[in-house]
C-alpha cells in the first residue's frame, strides 16, 4: 500500500509535458515527453491501492496495475517490467495509443474528484526506461518443447501470441506482407503517436526471445497455406481488418476522396523514405479536408492532414462529443492543433462534377437507443447545409475481408466475415479446422490493439494446450 495514503491530494496529476501545439504541427514525431524516476514515483504513489481495482477490471488485458504502481514507487523497476508483461506483450505500445480515458483511468477511482492516476503514461515509462536501462524478459527458466508454430501476421494479435509461445517454450515463425513488422502500429498509426522506433525495439526484443520474422512474404499468394500446415505443429491467424466501412451514400468514388487507410500508410510510408509505386503518397497541402468519422482513425486523419499544412481540416460526426468513440485525448489534441469539430452532422452526399466540391450533410439529434445500446442519430428536417470542401477523407471503420483460400482449409467465418472461433473449452480461439487458432480483429471486428494483444494472448495458451494434447 502506499507510504503516503494521501498523496494523491497532496500530488496533483500531472502527465508528462506535451509539446507546444506551434512546434508539435511541424514534425511528425511523439509529442509527450517523459518520467523521470522521482515524477514516475510521485504519480504512481497516487494511487489508493483499492481493495476491488476497478482500472484493473476494465482493462481488456487486465494489468496489474495497482501492483506495478507500488513496484514503481518503490523505485522497482525492473521488478515492474517483468509484471508487467506477465499480462501485456506490448505495454510501451499500449501506454501510448489505449484510449486511456475510456479504460483504465476512466475506472480510476480517483477520477472524478482528484485526476486519475496517470496510468497509461506510468506503464510507457515502466518498458521505455527499463529496456534502456538493459532489462530483457527473463527467459532463463523456459525449456524448449521442441515445437513450432507459424503467426500469418505480425500486428499486436500475431506479436502477442509469439511472445507468450516462446515465454512457454514454443518456437514461432512470424509471416507478413509488409516489410517491417507490426502492421498497422507501423504503417496506420501516424508516428506523432507512436515513433516506429518503438515497433523496432519491440521486434528486437522478441528475436532476443528466440521468434523469427519473415516478411515481405503474402501468405496465399507468395507461400501457400499448405506449406505452414505440412511444416508447423500449429498455424496462428492474426491478418486484421483492412476493407474500409463505406458510407454508400453518392460520390464516394470522386477524385479527392480518399479512404482512411491508405490515406495513413501512404503518410507513413513517406516518413520511413519509401519509394513504392504502388503506394502514391497522397499530400493535401492547401485543401481544405474534411474527415469523416469520429474514432481514432479519424483523429489520426485530422492531424495528419494538419501535418500536411491543409488550409483547414472539419470532423463531421453524426452524434455528439460525448458520444464519440475515439480517445477523449486524441480529440482535445485535434482541437488544439486547429480541427474544427461540426459534431451531430450526418453525411448525406459528397457533392462535385470532375472532383470534389463539398459535403451535403444534415444535422442531427440522438433518438433512442438501438440494438448497440447507443442512441440513434436521427436528421433534423429542413437543417441540411454544405460543408466546401477540395478533399474528404472517410474514415467509418474497417471490418474483415477473409481470403478465399479461408474455403479450401475449412475456415469457417460468420456473415460478417469475422472468423469462427471456440469461445468456451480447452482450446479457445481455435478455428473450425482444428490446426488452425486466430484473433485480434479479423476475429473480434475492428477494435483497439489492447484487444488484439488480448485475444493473441489468449489464443496462444489455448495452442500450447492443444500442442500438450
Amino acid at each position: 500500500m502506499s507510504k503516503h495514503p494521501l498523496q494523491f491530494l497532496e500530488v496533483p496529476r500531472r502527465e508528462p509535458e506535451k509539446q507546444a501545439v506551434e512546434e508539435r504541427v511541424k514534425h511528425y514525431g511523439e509529442i509527450y515527453g517523459h518520467y523521470d524516476g522521482a515524477s514516475a514515483a510521485a504519480q504512481a504513489g497516487r494511487c489508493l491501492q483499492c481493495g476491488n481495482p476497478y482500472c484493473e477490471w476494465q482493462c481488456p488485458v487486465h494489468n496489474y496495475i495497482p501492483n506495478w504502481l507500488e513496484l514503481i514507487e518503490d523505485g522497482k523497476l525492473f521488478e515492474a517490467a517483468e509484471l508487467s508483461h506477465q499480462t501485456n506483450s506490448l505495454p510501451e505500445i499500449c501506454g501510448r495509443v489505449c484510449p486511456q480515458d475510456r479504460l483504465c483511468e476512466g475506472a480510476c477511482t480517483l477520477h472524478d474528484a482528484n485526476g486519475a492516476v496517470s496510468i497509461g503514461s506510468i506503464e510507457r515509462y515502466i518498458t521505455d526506461e527499463a529496456v534502456a536501462q538493459g532489462w530483457r524478459p527473463d527467459m532463463s527458466h523456459v525449456n524448449d518443447t521442441g515445437k513450432c508454430v507459424a503467426i500469418v501476421g505480425a500486428g499486436p494479435a500475431g506479436l502477442a501470441a509469439s511472445d507468450v509461445l516462446a515465454r512457454n517454450g514454443v518456437r514461432s515463425v512470424v509471416y507478413d506482407a509488409y516489410p517491417e513488422i507490426g502492421g498497422l502500429l507501423t504503417y496506420g498509426i501516424p508516428p506523432f503517436k507512436l515513433e516506429k522506433r518503438i515497433v523496432e525495439q519491440r521486434r528486437e526484443i522478441l528475436e532476443g526471445m528466440g521468434v523469427e520474422f519473415v516478411l515481405n512474404t503474402r501468405i496465399g499468394d507468395d507461400k501457400p497455406l499448405q506449406e505452414l500446415l505440412d511444416a508447423y505443429d500449429a498455424v496462428f491467424l492474426g491478418m486484421g481488418t483492412y476493407s474500409y466501412v463505406k458510407g454508400e451514400f453518392s460520390g464516394e468514388n470522386l477524385p479527392g476522396v480518399f479512404e482512411a487507410l491508405p490515406y495513413l500508410v501512404s503518410n507513413v510510408y513517406r516518413e520511413l523514405g519509401y519509394d513504392e509505386p504502388s503506394v502514391p503518397y497522397l499530400n493535401l497541402e492547401g485543401q481544405r479536408v474534411v474527415v469523416l468519422g469520429g474514432g481514432d482513425t479519424g483523429m489520426d486523419c485530422n492531424r495528419t492532414a494538419i501535418r500536411q499544412g491543409a488550409a483547414s481540416v472539419s470532423c463531421a460526426y453524426r452524434r455528439d462529443e460525448e458520444n464519440m468513440p475515439g480517445s477523449r485525448r486524441e480529440v482535445a489534441n485535434s482541437k488544439e492543433e486547429g480541427v474544427q469539430f461540426l459534431f451531430n452532422m450526418q453525411p448525406l452526399e459528397i457533392l462535385g462534377t470532375d472532383k470534389v466540391e463539398g459535403v451535403r450533410v444534415v444535422r442531427t439529434e440522438l433518438g433512442a437507443a438501438g440494438p448497440d445500446g447507443r442512441r440513434r442519430p436521427e436528421a433534423v428536417a429542413g437543417s441540411e447545409e454544405v460543408l466546401a470542401a477540395d478533399a474528404v477523407i472517410v474514415a467509418f471503420g474497417f471490418r474483415p475481408d477473409p481470403p478465399q483460400w479461408f474455403d479450401d482449409f475449412s475456415i469457417e467465418t460468420l456473415p460478417s466475415g469475422r472468423v469462427r472461433v471456440a469461445t468456451h473449452g480447452s482450446f479457445p480461439f481455435q478455428t473450425t479446422n482444428p490446426k488452425i487458432f486466430a484473433g485480434g480483429d479479423m476475429v473480434r471486428g475492428s477494435d483497439l490493439v489492447v484487444t488484439a494483444v488480448h485475444e493473441g494472448r489468449e489464443a496462444a495458451a489455448g495452442i500450447v494446450r492443444y500442442l500438450e494434447s
